[in-house]
């Protein structure tokens, strides 16, 4: 298995929590469980971390079953979509994106 995770390195704006976390259920997430043949999608929230580690206020996990299956999810038009839905995301958050891609072994 494949697992993508984008990390959301910085901080969501004070008082946005809330609405955040909303614009993600509402909006991105019914878009990211279209991406063609994924497996799982999972969306974490942090709520503690070790002191001084960086923040990490929110990780999107997707899992797909090959390499083949990840490269179609993001080459489709539903992943480009969801990009341009997630500038509205990124107006309650001051940070950087990384996005990791790791083999998932049985």
């Amino acid at each position: 298995m494949i697992i993508r995770q984008a990390l959301f390195e910085g901080r969501i704006h004070e008082g946005k929590e809330a609405a955040f976390k909303a614009y993600v259920a509402d909006k991105l997430m019914p878009m990211w469980l279209e991406f063609p043949r994924v497996c799982e999608v999972r969306v974490l929230y942090a709520i503690d971390q070790d002191e001084g580690a960086p923040a990490y206020p929110m990780v999107l996990s997707t899992m797909y079953e090959s390499r083949e299956g990840l490269d179609e999810a993001l080459n489709s038009p539903i992943r480009y979509a969801s990009r341009d839905m997630t500038k509205g995301l990124l107006a309650m958050f001051d940070g950087v994106i990384h996005h990791h891609v790791f083999e998932l072994e049985a």
